[in-house]
């Protein structure tokens, strides 16, 4: 195999220095890359054009094999496909994907799947002359006759709603404008729709509102106000159809519920239990009473119940204690079970209560590593649970679970084709203990017949923030890589909830660091064991992932190969100080408030951007997207406007922007696939594969 051969003689180019002063508690902070945060600028759009010409030259010569891994990943992916159909209130409804197309078309048929398709929105139509298009939420009026779903053309997540008439085919001609993707609610009444509106500079959700079908969007009504910055809002139904909910939420921190019966859709909402700080719950309800899964006193959460006329604190009951070595992470209900999702370990249960015996027992898999999570369960009087099963050597796959019986049947796989067989590779579950004496879990998977030597290229990916699980799921993309030779690997770092709530306690805040020396210790720890070495060793992480890549490159440089920050979050101070920046003050329980002197210091003391040095760097790859909405394209920007400046290394550092584009990449099936090909080229020219 030939070695890639990159181009001699081609110059990066070099953004202009403006230096731009802050001043906070005393400290003076220069930036000399501000400008860049001016979207419509044509020297803005020109130096990222220009970075975009840079990568093409220098990575021109793997436009083959970026081609072939493009067909290799699309190949795997069955065209003409559709989803397991699920009965909600009379049909049956799936989508399902043309040979070809890009995107889906939702579908329904009355009663049985025999009956004829009705085709609610067919989004390729939808779609044409876009070059991005996204459909939000979607969702169906009691009667059947109404549809009404959200749009975003841009990427950047302002979604339009719209309603459509399933009978008559006719799209209604209000068009409520800035409002958020995935939340419509539909009152019993089949006229009145519950939506959120969003704030178009912060893009954060912030007041619900009522409209009336047929009538002007401008006379519609608001319901509620979230008066609070710190707090994410979202409207919903509940399984049993009876109530309407509103519910405010500061990350990890405290939480908020709002009431109103369904069919009384003009009345007031009524707070369930009032926010306080470090008081989280979430509720479900069940006939004459109401579930809720709370950290009142019990950092992992227990299970609580409530009359539904008396839902204050005070009249909560346990049902199911707190333990410290179990995270109860959701509850879903039906008329006779409960099925809780707990953690332990890294590993997702699904434990089934029945309501009338009281016996519980635990969904057993077959795997060591896995991940198993509730599928799409509406109907309430049933006791067959539908639940997706998947692990990093086994495709996603649909069960329908008796409840009584603990019979359960496949009811579809994600077929992967290409030649895919899973019994030529193995998955793995290990235990890096770091630093400060925790055990990290690591799942990894590869290509059976490896030898544990140091010779193999090895990814490690991870994300770590939110208190987000990292699932050992499977991932067909990945097998271009595999049968490559890499071992493809996801260190399950603290910032997640993988071990329980103080495993994201030990990973945010004043504990952010974790993160960061668990990451690198999982690397450190894997070239230990012989599954690589640094000559071979690739980092991966997007958004937040990203922030922790960019923490990584600063603190061992020296670990990694090569480095893909996708979409990074890399100007921690800057942004989080600006509160007209999307999504910054839901952040501050995340990452801090730089109001906060204590809090701005330990930001500082890590924030990729304002930590890069005059040093060597890894071989970086680096990510963004125009309009994206969660970490602004001038993030990533300006980071790598540093590095060029002060890196004292020959490694190469790309910087590839979508024009087109938001915080998810491109919206086809098939179009984000030559993103990954990028990715995964750039890993292949570091390890001189060209095939």
């Amino acid at each position: 195999m030939n070695a890639y051969q990159w181009p001699a003689g081609v110059q990066p180019p070099m953004a202009e220095k403006a230096p731009k002063e802050f001043i906070a508690h005393g400290d003076k902070r220069i930036d000399d890359y501000y400008w860049l945060n001016q979207r419509e600028d044509p020297k803005v759009l020109d130096y990222l054009k220009a970075e975009n010409t840079y990568l093409d030259a220098m990575m021109g010569g793997t436009k083959e094999l970026r081609e072939k891994l493009f067909n290799e990943m699309k190949g795997r992916i069955k065209e003409k496909d559709e989803s397991l159909p699920y009965k909600d209130n009379g049909y049956w409804y799936y989508a399902r994907f043309e040979e070809g197309k890009q995107y889906p078309m939702y579908c329904r048929k009355k009663e049985t799947l025999e009956a004829p398709e009705e085709i609610m929105l067919d989004q390729n139509k939808l779609a044409e002359g876009f070059p991005y298009y996204s459909i939000g939420g979607r969702a169906v009026s009691d009667n059947n006759e109404l549809l009404a779903y959200t749009v975003d053309s841009v990427g950047r997540r302002i979604y339009g709603l719209r309603i459509k008439n399933l009978v008559t085919g006719i799209t209604y001609p209000e068009n409520i404008t800035n409002v958020d993707g995935g939340y419509i609610v539909w009152a019993a009444d089949n006229k009145t729709i519950f939506y959120v509106k969003k704030d178009v500079t912060t893009l954060l959700g912030y007041q619900v509102w009522r409209h009336e079908l047929g009538t002007d969007p401008s006379k519609d009504v608001m319901v509620f106000e979230e008066k609070d910055n710190r707090f994410y809002i979202g409207a919903y139904r509940t399984k049993s159809k009876k109530y309407m909910v509103i519910w405010s939420s500061m990350n990890q921190v405290s939480t908020e519920y709002r009431l109103l019966e369904a069919n009384n859709p003009t009345g007031s909402f009524k707070v369930f239990e009032p926010r306080k700080e470090n008081f989280q719950y979430s509720i479900e309800h069940f006939n004459d009473k109401f579930y809720i899964r709370t950290d009142l006193m019990a950092p992992n959460f227990r299970l609580m119940e409530t009359p539904e006329t008396k839902t204050g604190v005070a009249n909560w009951k346990e049902v199911i204690p707190h333990r410290k070595d179990v995270y109860i992470s959701n509850l879903l209900v039906f008329n006779n079970h409960l099925v809780l999702g707990e953690v332990k370990d890294a590993l997702n249960q699904l434990r089934v209560i029945n309501l009338t015996s009281h016996q519980d027992y635990y969904i057993t898999f077959p795997e060591a590593v896995y991940a198993a999570f509730p599928n799409i369960n509406p109907d309430y009087n049933t006791n067959m649970l539908r639940l997706s099963y998947t692990s990093m050597t086994t495709p996603v796959s649909i069960y329908d679970f008796n409840m009584d019986t603990q019979q359960r049947e496949l009811k579809k796989q994600t077929e992967v084709l290409g030649g895919f067989n899973k019994e030529e590779y193995t998955a793995e579950r290990l235990w890096a203990t770091v630093r400060d004496g925790v055990k990290v879990p690591i799942s990894l998977v590869y290509k059976k017949g490896i030898k544990k030597d140091g010779s193999n290229p090895l990814l490690l990916y991870a994300y770590g923030s939110y208190g987000s699980s990292m699932s050992p799921s499977f991932n067909s993309n990945i097998i271009s890589l595999l049968n490559r030779g890499f071992i493809y690997a996801i260190a399950h770092v603290r910032g997640g909830q993988e071990m329980g709530r103080p495993w994201y306690d030990q990973g945010h805040l004043f504990n952010k660091k974790n993160t960061f020396f668990d990451f690198i210790d999982c690397g450190e720890f894997l070239i230990k064991e012989k599954y690589t070495v640094k000559e071979h060793l690739y980092a991966n992480g997007g958004s937040a992932g990203g922030l922790l890549m960019g923490a990584i490159v600063n603190y061992r440089p020296d670990l990694w190969h090569g480095v893909v920050a996708d979409v990074p979050f890399v100007d921690v101070i800057t942004t989080m100080s600006d509160p007209s920046i999307p999504l910054t003050t839901g952040e501050y329980k995340e990452w801090g408030n730089p109001a906060v002197e204590k809090e701005y210091f330990y930001m500082k003391s890590y924030s990729p951007y304002d930590n890069v040095e005059k040093k060597a760097y890894p071989n970086m790859l680096v990510t963004t997207g125009l309009h994206d909405s969660q970490v602004q394209y001038f993030e990533p920007a300006k980071w790598v406007a540093k590095l060029r400046e002060l890196k004292t290394d020959n490694n190469k550092l790309f910087f590839k922007t979508n024009m087109e584009a938001g915080h998810g990449g491109s919206s086809g099936r098939f179009d984000y696939l030559k993103e990954v090909a990028w990715r995964y080229a750039f890993f292949l020219a570091l390890e001189d594969k060209t095939e």
